[in-house]
């Protein structure tokens, strides 16, 4: 994984002290609020319902095992002893106090961790896909890429007040763990004529109008990444709308536009810049990929693991959830569930990030990953050490077997911190869980994304679910809207936006609801290998959306 350089750490400890002064300065009276704001905005410092919040971004979302106990140490030192793993590869404190993060941020430098550019209208943290440099299915390794980018637009002069925020995504797999095509820019590695380029999407994103990311060109170059990056960013910098933020971002410039008018300004723009790019960027790509060699992976004899698989039955449950195919065949890639049934989805304690970072160090060649799907990954371990791996997840709380199934749930902090939020989403994320798993039916129900936001911003990804919850204020009155059949995309089924399916429901209706509308998709599945996604494609939505309301639609 990347080694900050000298240059790095320096810049880190620059921008703290920067931010030192200007917390001084606001706490002194000399910054207002609205002058103070676009400066902690820059630095990750957001003011919740209760108090600040500090997003720390991760970069494609690669931790170290000494980062991870940084962060331990940040939620025991200065938060309340737990952090919150976001959808953006993030983590986020939600108690931290405004005097304090300045300290914070000098102590994350010290291991190459910040929080710029998490938030505010520029390039944010760059995501990618969590199994990268270790999945069976990579074509190539999105890492050194993704690397690149956070390098060229950290501080980006021109691009540090875009018409509104801009969030790019990465992925080398045939398999899209990144979800790409809900992204401003989604690159997607591919090989054509043996040689390594990108297929280049734009103009997607949820929210308030969810929509999928087009085509801008089927085939680019590597070495054209950086200009042609640029020139998107460049193209929507000029044609991006600033009178209205609702209508700023680059899909909306896409959707009002179109697709072809909005690619020839980004050719016109490319054409201009790419004699501008001398080679400075391949040469640093090649230093970058250094840093991204497989780790070395000491052969090991399998068969413990597959003797214990054998005998145990919750060793093996686990298994068949936690582990996907590495590019050896005497390893695996574990996804650690960061959903206890019944705890707050994403959130880790101090005890437990400590426990990972041990973990990834003993048995995982001291690397994590953490996904957008709010879970945590191992991405190297020998499968004759996932017994041990095993109990020790198991000891720390981090060995539910629910990795893609209902209890594997995306919610977002909703009304319990957010001031955006309209809505509760962690509370019904923990009843939902519960309830399934005491009716022990999450098994039985089998493959299935649930998401859930607390507001129209969409930070659950609810478009995205299987099944989407999205909860809303209506006089005053929580009501959740159920959506169904979304989807991130895989080779069996592109990417969708989930269908509306009605009336929202009063919070105490939204557990009932679902019973009903998974109790109708084991009645209706063309047996146990169909999927709750396959059985809508082959059915339609219309005996689902039966099912959510039929006596109960007056509840609505």
């Amino acid at each position: 994984m990347y080694d900050a350089s000298e240059f790095d750490t320096a810049f880190l400890r620059h921008r703290a002290a920067q931010f030192r002064n200007q917390v001084e300065r606001r706490l002194s009276g000399s910054l207002t609020e609205d002058e103070f704001k676009p400066l902690r905005l820059m630095n990750g410092v957001y003011l919740q319902l209760h108090a600040y919040m500090l997003r720390v971004a991760i970069p494609y979302g690669t931790l170290s095992a000494d980062q991870m106990r940084v962060l331990a140490e940040v939620a025991e030192r200065w938060d309340r002893g737990y952090g919150h793993f976001t959808t953006r590869q993030n983590i986020q404190f939600n108690w931290v106090a405004l005097t304090d993060i300045p300290d914070i941020l000098e102590r994350m430098a010290e291991v190459g961790l910040h929080a710029i550019q998490s938030s505010g209208n520029c390039v944010r943290n760059t995501t990618a896909d969590a199994f990268a440099g270790a999945a069976a299915d990579e074509i190539a390794d999105p890492r050194p890429y993704a690397e690149l980018i956070r390098q060229w637009s950290t501080d980006h002069a021109e691009f540090q007040f875009l018409p509104r925020k801009f969030k790019i995504a990465v992925t080398g797999s045939t398999e899209d763990r990144a979800a790409i095509a809900a992204h401003d820019v989604g690159l997607q590695l591919i090989e054509r004529d043996g040689d390594i380029g990108f297929r280049v999407l734009v103009g997607g994103g949820l929210g308030r109008t969810p929509m999928l990311a087009q085509e801008l060109r089927p085939f680019l170059p590597s070495a054209e990444l950086l200009p042609y990056l640029e020139a998107v960013l460049a193209a929507y910098n000029l044609a991006g709308r600033r009178d209205n933020k609702y209508k700023a971002r680059i899909k909306i410039t896409v959707f009002e536009n179109g697709i072809e008018s909005f690619r020839a300004a980004v050719e016109e723009q490319f054409a201009r810049i790419r004699p501008a790019y001398s080679g400075a960027d391949q040469v640093l790509l090649e230093e970058i990929k250094a840093h991204f060699a497989l780790p070395e992976l000491p052969a090991k004899d399998p068969a413990f693991h597959e003797k214990t698989r054998a005998v145990d039955p919750l060793y093996a449950a686990w298994a068949g959830r936690a582990l996907s195919p590495h590019k050896r065949a005497d390893y695996a890639i574990v996804t650690v569930a960061v959903k206890t049934p019944g705890e707050e989805p994403g959130d880790v304690s101090a005890a437990q990030m400590r426990a990972l970072a041990d973990i990834a160090e003993r048995w995982g060649r001291g690397e994590l990953r953490v996904t957008h799907m709010q879970n945590v990954v191992l991405p190297h371990v020998a499968k004759a050490d996932l017994p041990a791996v095993h109990e020790a997840l198991r000891k720390a709380g981090l060995a539910a077997a629910n990795i893609g199934r209902l209890g594997d749930v995306i919610a977002c902090p909703g009304m319990d911190y957010c001031a955006l939020a309209t809505a509760r989403s962690i509370p019904l994320a923990q009843e939902i869980t519960k309830h399934f798993q005491d009716l022990g039916l999450e098994d039985e129900i089998g493959t299935l994304n649930l998401k859930i936001s607390g507001c129209i911003n969409a930070c659950g990804h609810h478009h995205l679910g299987h099944i989407g919850i999205l909860g809303l204020d209506r006089a005053g009155v929580e009501n959740y809207q159920i959506t169904i059949g979304g989807h991130e995309g895989d080779a069996t089924f592109p990417a969708a936006i989930g269908e509306k399916m009605g009336p929202g429901f009063a919070y105490e209706a939204v557990v009932p609801a679902l019973e009903r509308l998974l109790r109708a998709y084991l009645d209706l599945r063309a047996g146990q290998d169909e999927s709750f996604l396959a059985a809508t494609r082959r059915l339609g939505l219309a005996p689902f959306r039966a099912a959510l309301y039929g006596e109960e639609r007056d509840a609505a």
